[in-house]
């Protein structure tokens, strides 16, 4: 693998700066591994190529045009000029299909970019591809019939995750450096874990969700979070910076943090019931790891807490979500033209016949009994929302983060998640309890699997969950120590 690959987005962008490598050389170093790579795990759904080799050579020339004092200057204002990014596609970029895997948008393209996307070009970034998702970006296996499904690259028998697998995928086969990515209920988180890469959901109504498809109506706009996926935590902090902008300033990432003087806490059981796997050995032992290290490192103590309300994970999350006054699935599913019957596309899917995926129909088929659910049960579900809402602020406070699990299993074969779907309940209760979570990569099972553990603090305080990924990278080893040397691709 070419060394180039093995350097951050920050590091290349300082590389490019200073001439010790062209950007063009670097977009094609990334555009080579992705023609490597895609035919195993097909993660790139559609690339843009020879755009972003000739606007490489656009960079070259300024930049050599440019004494070192100017350089210096267009790094402040463009901190990533010149290094290559990818998308989730069910965000805008201009001329890209933007489809989220429905077959009746499968030929739709976008007249303009995202406003994130648009962000990170401003920066100075380069897009070089957008990648696959699941269906309407609703379920943790990137697979639908526009595109096909996309493969782990430590496994390729096994799931990527979802919904932004692709770009879980393309980051840990080494294929991009940074990505974006969106998540309502761990699809930043869970292909990341997968993936053994780091990502970031922010805390809510900071970064835009505008420019997606589909986006979030009602109170799921809180729900949703677009964020930043990568393969070295460094790039976390600038990412989150750039991509939201003016209010960057309500996350406080210019505050320096002292991890030392956290207070660290741990959850690794409580979650599991009977519809939700309970926490996996290895990465129960992978978690302890964690705290181990942060502990010797650090000076501190990690304390092991039980909170009893996190085993109704899933029904809180399912409940915020069923009342938020959101669009019906099944809106979506017709393309926002009408609403498709779940039952009728199920008898089709039976002969083969259905344009959907089976998680997509499921869903829908789910929402449609709704309306059996008694509205007492719904408030105690909601009510007991606010409650571990206000007790976990409370215990962490402006200087408190949670280690807790990122996921219940390993990553699992293809199509096994239909058989255990309520595990993303690990990651969709920090959605709707409003609070930033980072997954960090906590090295590799015994069977070449990457494990991992999500970073929590309290809303607004997302400068301390990346300040942390930093230094668990630094102990157990991210991406490039623990996982580069370990692919099947």
């Amino acid at each position: 693998m070419d060394p180039l690959l093995h350097l951050s987005a920050t590091k290349l962008a300082k590389k490019i700066r200073e001439l010790e490598v062209s950007s063009e050389e670097v977009i094609e170093i990334y555009i080579k591994r992705i023609r490597e790579i895609n035919t195993k795990i097909n993660a790139v759904v559609d690339d843009c190529f020879r755009e972003a080799i000739d606007e490489a050579r656009d960079v070259d020339e300024l930049l050599k045009n440019m004494g070192k004092d100017e350089r210096e200057k267009m790094g402040k204002r463009k901190p990533l000029l010149g290094v290559p990014f990818t998308a989730k596609e069910s965000f805008s970029a201009k001329g890209m299909p933007n489809c989220s895997g429905l077959m009746a948008r499968k030929d739709f393209r976008a007249a303009e970019d995202a406003p994130v996307v648009e962000r990170l070009r401003l920066a100075g970034a380069i897009l070089i591809a957008v990648t696959n998702c699941s269906e309407l970006c609703m379920w943790w296996e990137s697979a639908n019939r526009v595109y096909g499904r996309t493969c782990n690259p430590f496994d390729t028998a096994r799931i990527a995750g979802g919904s932004s697998g692709g770009e879980g995928a393309v980051l840990g086969g080494a294929g991009s450096v940074i990505g974006i990515g969106a998540d309502i209920g761990g699809s930043i988180r869970m292909p990341s874990f997968f993936n053994g890469v780091f990502g970031h959901k922010p805390s809510p109504d900071v970064v835009p969700n505008a420019g997606q498809f589909p986006n979030a109506e009602g109170q799921e706009v809180h729900f949703l979070c677009t964020g930043p996926m990568c393969r070295y935590a460094e790039d976390l902090l600038p990412l989150l910076q750039i991509m939201a902008g003016e209010n960057g300033v309500k996350l406080k990432l210019d505050e320096e943090v002292d991890v030392s003087k956290l207070k660290f806490y741990s959850i690794e059981d409580g979650v599991g019931n009977f519809l939700v796997s309970k926490l996996d050995s290895e990465l129960r032992e992978a978690q302890r790891n964690v705290c181990s290290k942060l502990e010797e490192k650090l000076g501190v103590k990690v304390e092991v807490i039980m909170m009893g309300k996190f085993q109704y994970s899933l029904q809180i999350w399912a409940r915020m979500m069923a009342t938020s006054g959101g669009k019906p699935f099944c809106h979506y599913m017709g393309n926002e033209v009408e609403q498709v019957n779940p039952f009728w596309e199920f008898l089709k899917a039976i002969f083969g016949l259905s344009s959907h995926t089976l998680p997509a129909i499921g869903l829908g088929m789910l929402e449609k009994f709704e309306s059996l659910v008694p509205q007492g049960t719904t408030q105690a579900y909601l009510q007991m929302a606010q409650e571990l809402r206000q007790e976990l602020q409370r215990i962490l406070g402006e200087n408190g983060v949670l280690i807790f699990p990122s996921h219940p299993t390993l990553a699992l074969r293809h199509n096994m998640p239909m058989f255990y779907p309520f595990n993303f309940a690990y990651t969709g209760i920090f959605n709707v309890l409003y609070m930033p979570s980072t997954q960090c990569p906590a090295g590799l099972s015994k069977s070449g699997l990457p494990m991992g553990v999500q970073v929590v603090a309290a809303n607004g305080q997302d400068h301390l969950t990346l300040a942390v990924a930093m230094v668990i990278e630094e102990l157990v080893g991210g991406w490039d120590r623990l996982c580069a040397s370990k692919q099947k691709i």
